[in-house]
């Protein structure tokens, strides 16, 4: 099946040169390019692309304002938002993630980084690459949280279901949390797939997110657990 995406950039030589890097791939179609983020908006609700590829920082509406207006639309529910940024440390990127982005990506990324990165968010997952989201997410989670919060918000889940949750949210992949507790790869993606619907969240990224906030998970925890 083919993708279509809608690229959201205020500069013009930017757009062109992902649209270039885009096309590339068979299975990729640019439906639309837009220059701030009212057009994002305004074209996301008539070209209902698969995935829109948004720049933060535009004139007018910004990109988070506009991921925000997308993603909490019913009529474009199965649009979904990668949010672009100069940046690793964007201050915005926090706040895009938690607006409903299913990732983000640096503008520097290799072109066929960026074309894996369409399918994988096309296909119903968040992007999310250990490198950068969890240093982002740990840098702007930095808040107390009552012990009782965790234990209110976690206490639908398994204790199997809260270790694979711990293990998602310090940046391990599918593969990475099966080979740790010795399941295989689609057992931990149920695990993940349960716990998102028993939490009520879009996906992923907002496990991760909520890890955070609940306190299951503390920045700079380590992937490795201690021995």
């Amino acid at each position: 099946m083919t993708i279509r995406v809608l690229l959201a950039d205020d500069q013009a030589l930017v757009r062109a040169g992902f649209r270039s890097l885009l096309r590339r791939g068979r299975e990729i179609e640019v439906v639309g390019e837009a220059a701030s983020g009212d057009e994002a908006v305004r074209l996301a609700r008539t070209l209902r692309p698969d995935v829109v590829l948004m720049d933060i920082r535009m004139p007018g509406l910004d990109g988070l304002a506009a991921t925000e207006r997308i993603v909490t639309d019913p009529a474009m529910s199965g649009c979904r938002v990668i949010i672009l940024t100069t940046f690793e440390t964007d201050e915005y990127v926090f706040a895009a993630l938690r607006a409903g982005a299913s990732g983000f990506l640096t503008k520097e990324i290799e072109p066929a980084q960026l074309r894996q990165a369409v399918g994988i968010v096309a296909a119903g997952e968040a992007l999310l690459s250990p490198s950068v989201t969890r240093r982002v997410v740990e840098q702007f989670a930095h808040r107390p949280v009552a012990a009782t919060d965790t234990g209110a918000r976690l206490a639908v889940l398994t204790e199997r279901e809260r270790e694979v949750l711990r293990l998602v949210a310090t940046g391990l992949t599918n593969d990475q949390i099966a080979g740790r507790l010795f399941i295989s790869p689609l057992t931990a993606k149920t695990h993940i797939t349960r716990a998102i619907g028993k939490l009520g969240v879009r996906d992923r990224v907002q496990l991760v997110i909520l890890a955070y906030e609940t306190g299951l998970v503390r920045p700079g925890t380590p992937a490795e657990p201690p021995d």
